[in-house]
């Protein structure tokens, strides 16, 4: 069988201000908030994947505010799946809030877009500065490394990494933004994250404000909707709603198909 079991794995919130999280200014910007910070969990009988490895707990000291609940390792370790048993990591981007926790999945292999590579290993990544604070030096030396031990495979486009997962090149929010197909008992199901940071990022037509580029956020936006088997088949990347809108396994973990 190649349907999958899903997990949403919160492991850290913040408060924010609404300005932080919709492109251009509205009357409601100083508004609070709430992001939730998440990896997600997908294991059927014969695969084991992760998706994103959120922030390193020394990261997460340096983060104002951030309230870092558990680490994302020790998230997926309490769902009986330790570190080391996992085969395949998904990085949809490089920032370092999904790059944090990579190294400890000792076993597995890096899947990421090329495209995201060569921006951040080439030569404009530097210059743009708005987006180069959310890159991680040692994160990015890692998988460098990865890649020349043979452990990561660069995708162009869309790929199957395993039978019943694939992922999909969107772009907007990052040069090599990715989503992730997954076929579950409930239809294919897409984890979006940072390609809709928010439920009202998709249902309000509206990108977040940190973009690599507009048009390509809203083609993103078009994408999720003709991968996914529904709109109650999307997983958004940072809304706490994910935990309103899933049955809960506990506090912070939402079953999205189990």
């Amino acid at each position: 069988m190649n349907e999958f079991r899903v997990y949403a794995l919160r492991y850290a919130v913040r408060d924010a201000r609404r300005g932080e999280h919709f492109h251009g200014y509205d009357a409601r910007a100083g508004q609070s908030h709430p992001t939730s910070y998440y990896v997600w969990l997908a294991v059927s009988e014969r695969h084991t994947v992760v998706v994103d490895t959120g922030i390193s707990r020394t990261r997460a000291q340096g983060v104002e505010g951030l309230d870092y609940r558990t680490s994302p390792v020790e998230a997926v370790a309490a769902l009986g799946v330790p570190a080391d048993s996992v085969g395949h990591v998904v990085l949809t981007h490089l920032h370092y809030d999904h790059t944090g926790t990579a190294r400890e999945f000792t076993s597995a292999r890096y899947v990421l877009q090329r495209a995201e590579l060569d921006y951040w290993t080439g030569p404009w990544a530097d210059r743009v500065t708005r987006e180069r604070w959310l890159l991680n030096d040692d994160d990015l030396a890692h998988l460098l490394a990865a890649r020349e031990d043979g452990r990561m495979t660069l995708v162009d486009g869309d790929a199957d990494v395993v039978p019943g997962l694939s992922v999909h090149l969107v772009g907007g929010h990052t040069a090599g933004m990715q989503v992730v197909r997954v076929n579950t008992a409930r239809g294919d199901v897409v984890l979006a994250s940072d390609a809709a940071h928010f439920y009202e990022n998709l249902e309000d037509d509206r990108p977040f404000p940190i973009l690599h580029s507009m048009t390509g956020m809203y083609e993103a936006f078009d994408r999720i909707g003709q991968l996914a088997g529904g709109p109650r088949l999307v997983v958004a990347g940072h809304d706490p709603e994910v935990l309103e809108r899933f049955p809960l396994l506990g506090p912070d973990v939402a079953v999205i198909s189990g």
